[in-house]
């Protein structure tokens, strides 16, 4: 997919006369404007389209999950890593569109742990770290607020029926990041671990792509990725990313219908 296909044009934020003063019905005005959240990541969480369904991304469910006040630039794209995202400009694209007071959300690990490929490969607690630092100083130094998300967990189980692991060091170094940089970290590798573990070796078939031709365990069906969605949301609310104002249907059903892919454009 190409990155001009993937990018959402967001309206610049209008001037204001620097002679006059904000009264309290200016200041409320633009406390209400829509913020936009930007999803930096890859193919767990990227919009997939009509020849891909019914592969679904998380951050496709994310908008049924929040207000009218927050919107979502969806720039997370199948097989990049921290390293391979901001290579190719991805990164520069976001940071040319994102405005005071919008959010970055950061989600890799899959595809860093590619040691044989020097594209994407990144080493947890060196080049990792050192990547996701330029989307953290990238996003500040715009007035933009950046947040951390550990990698979802994938479907993956031991002979007794226990979820395992998969993703290595990478969410220990997200976390340590975190608390170094002092940014929100929304650890979606644990909470997903947790529901996986609930839902057991069966029940979570009907999560993943699993069809009659592919038993994929990384990515999702329109359930998996509304339960993801739901997850990155309510912890949003629940670190303080988000305000009650920003969110809404954490406890409602959300109808798969509600997924659509669009056909892809050249």
């Amino acid at each position: 997919m190409s990155l001009t296909r993937r990018q959402v044009t967001t309206a610049a934020l209008a001037a204001v006369p620097l002679a006059v003063a904000a009264t309290p019905a200016t200041a409320a005005s633009a406390s209400r404007r829509v913020r936009t959240l930007y999803i930096a990541g890859d193919s767990t969480a990227a919009q997939k389209y009509a020849d891909a369904a019914p592969e679904t991304g998380w951050g496709m469910a994310l908008p049924f999950f929040l207000s009218n006040a927050v919107s979502v630039s969806n720039h997370a794209v199948n097989g990049r890593s921290s390293k391979s995202f901001v290579d190719e400009g991805r990164l520069d694209a976001i940071l040319e569109a994102i405005r005071p007071g919008d959010l970055l959300l950061i989600q890799f690990g899959h595809n860093d742990s590619k040691a044989t490929d020097p594209a994407r490969y990144t080493e947890p607690w060196t080049t990792y770290q050192d990547y996701l630092r330029q989307y953290i100083d990238g996003a500040r130094a715009r007035g933009a607020r950046p947040v951390l998300a550990t990698s979802v967990e994938r479907r993956r189980f031991d002979a007794e029926g226990n979820a395992q692991r998969s993703l290595g060091e990478y969410p220990a170094a997200m976390r340590a990041l975190s608390e170094k940089e002092g940014v929100a970290l929304l650890d979606i590798e644990a909470l997903s671990f947790a529901l996986w573990q609930r839902l057991g070796v069966e029940e979570t078939k009907k999560y993943f792509n699993w069809t009659e031709t592919e038993q994929d365990n990384t990515h999702f069906n329109p359930p998996g990725a509304i339960a993801v969605a739901r997850l990155v949301a309510g912890e949003s609310l629940r670190r303080r990313v988000l305000a009650h104002r920003d969110v809404r249907r954490l406890n409602d059903e959300i109808p798969e219908s509600w997924i659509t892919w669009p056909e892809a454009t050249a």
